[in-house]
């Protein structure tokens, strides 16, 4: 444009200003030095300079921030914020929130109450589409409880938080949580409640009560947490208490109605189920997670034990949690016996994957009794059956200096022969050995199963710098698998796929046995050339 200052390197035009074709006001402000340029080859830039500062000034103003709107001044503020509440009720229920907080914590107190009374008797339906918009609103109760009323009033707000916790129930029968995020902030809530009964010294009997009630009231597992989080605020008085009334329910199992009044709440493989069914199974179920948690809390291991019968105790899984226990209680002795009377995890043919909970506790138990080489012994066939780099690392750690490097060639030479190539190619990928990784990709490409793309992803990304030949070859059957299986909501990352491999093809000398790029991408629109839209995505 004419008349416009400008240099080989800078333009101003009157809504910006160019260095080296790039907008200075929009691209580069904030991240080079003027001066850098004002300095360049003695070149003088004070109309760039000029310019730069008025738009920045203009937009420091129009930027929000707490400095500019508060100088719009209070009477602007508030109409802004009246008409911005008229739309929008969660807004407004902010703010008056905030203007009850404004007067004190006991009117805010009255205004969170009266909020979780409306939700609690809501029934209308919330889809996923609405359940942020109820999640956020419950957050805000919660938020305004802790970080507001407690403050002022620990016990109130300890109050107020039990009711809240109360909606549970009636919230999760009216909408649609599948994504968790209704449930995560009743977690919250529940961890919150261990914080508010200790500041505000909440008798422990009393506390214990609230807390068998919510128990045997958890349908929905908001209170899941509640014995840990409360534990501190209980004591040894308000644990026992609770531990005295859980033992008494589980004493008084439910009464079944007679034959011709019981009902039926549905239908399973085995016939019918009724209502006194499942209220007897949710009683047992209650109690025992409950003692149990309380035995944990209480570190009572004979606790702990007591509520599996003796057959159930030889269940590998429970087996480790109970040898684990003795353990840390110095009960080695009894820690193996636990573990030797265990049933031995099944193996076969077809299925060899370890039961780690067991092998772990028995690893350990066994490094507790001195019994050094059987627990490594124990460790290397954890990772021979599964290509563990935990169980490998830890073997390892434990060997004396430079027979560790022997052994790690041997472990990397057992994965590159493994008859299971993604876990071996994922095992040789994180550890990493990527030589080791990018050869077997080359040695057994024709097998790689592009399914599997959250294995093969990872494998690519990771050759991608030094073993570009390898690393196409794992996208490629992640193309190759996308497009004979036409799963056209996998084709947006397929054409992705492909132009990571035609940036590879750059560093590839030689394709040896394998097509070039040229020749396989004209391939797959030979035989792939009608699959439109994954062509859409490349081109």
């Amino acid at each position: 444009m004419p008349g416009l200052p400008r240099t080989r390197i800078a333009r101003v035009y009157p809504d910006r200003v160019e260095v080296r074709g790039l907008d200075l006001t929009r691209d580069l402000m904030g991240r080079l030095s003027f001066t850098e340029y004002s300095n360049n080859r003695g070149r003088r830039f004070t109309q760039i300079v000029l310019e730069v500062k008025l738009t920045s000034a203009v937009a420091t103003k129009t930027t929000l921030s707490s400095t500019n709107l508060q100088a719009l001044g209070a009477e602007r503020l508030a109409e802004l914020l009246m008409e911005i509440s008229s739309s929008s009720p969660a807004a407004k229920r902010r703010l008056r929130l905030e203007l009850a907080g404004a007067q004190s914590p006991k009117e805010l107190a009255k205004e969170v109450r009266k909020r979780l009374t409306t939700i609690a008797r809501s029934r209308s339906f919330v889809d996923w589409q609405g359940v942020r918009a109820l999640a956020g609103d419950l957050d805000t109760q919660r938020r305004a409880i802790v970080d507001n009323v407690a403050k002022a009033d620990p016990k109130e707000a300890l109050d107020l938080l039990w009711q809240f916790m109360g909606l549970a129930s009636c919230v999760f029968e009216r909408c649609d949580d599948n994504n968790g995020v209704v449930i995560g902030i009743f977690h919250e809530a529940c961890s919150d409640l261990g914080d508010l009964a200790a500041k505000a010294k909440a008798d422990p009997v009393k506390l214990a009560d609230l807390a068998f009630e919510a128990l045997i009231g958890n349908d929905y597992g908001e209170f899941d947490q509640l014995i840990r989080v409360l534990s501190p605020a209980l004591g040894q008085p308000g644990l026992e208490h609770l531990k005295r009334r859980m033992i008494d329910l589980s004493n008084r199992p439910v009464k079944k109605p007679a034959e011709n009044e019981r009902v039926q709440i549905g239908w399973s493989s085995s016939g019918p189920i009724y209502g006194d069914e499942m209220a007897e199974r949710s009683r047992v179920s209650t109690t025992r997670l409950a003692l149990m948690e309380i035995a944990d809390v209480l570190g009572d291991v004979d606790g702990f034990i007591e509520q599996y019968d003796k057959k159930i105790r030889t269940v590998p899984k429970i087996a480790a949690e109970i040898a684990q226990r003795l353990l840390a209680a110095g009960r080695i002795e009894e820690a193996w016996q636990a573990i030797e009377a265990s049933e031995q995890p099944r193996r076969s043919s077809s299925w060899d994957w370890p039961d780690f909970e067991w092998e772990d506790a028995r690893i350990d138990v066994l490094d507790a009794l001195g019994r050094t080489d059987d627990a490594q012994a124990a460790r290397w066939t954890c990772f021979e059956r599964s290509l563990s780099s935990t169980h490998l690392r830890a073997y390892l750690k434990r060997l004396p200096d430079f027979d560790d490097v022997e052994a790690e060639r041997k472990a990397l030479n057992y994965a590159q022969r493994s008859r299971n190539l993604l876990q071996a190619l994922s095992f040789l990928v994180s550890w990493p050995a990527l030589d080791r990784a990018a050869n077997l990709v080359l040695e057994r490409s024709g097998e790689l199963d592009g399914d599997h793309y959250e294995v093969l992803t990872a494998a690519a990304n990771a050759l991608a710098g030094n073993h570009p030949l390898a690393a196409t070859m794992v996208l490629r059957s992640m193309i190759d698998f996308s497009l004979r299986k036409a799963r056209s909501s996998r084709y947006r990352h397929a054409a992705r796929h492909l132009l990571d491999c035609s940036g590879l093809a750059s560093a590839i000398k030689d394709f040896g046995s394998f097509e070039p790029h040229a020749a396989y991408e004209a391939r797959l629109r030979h035989e792939h050339g009608k699959k439109s839209s994954f062509w859409a995505f490349v081109e």
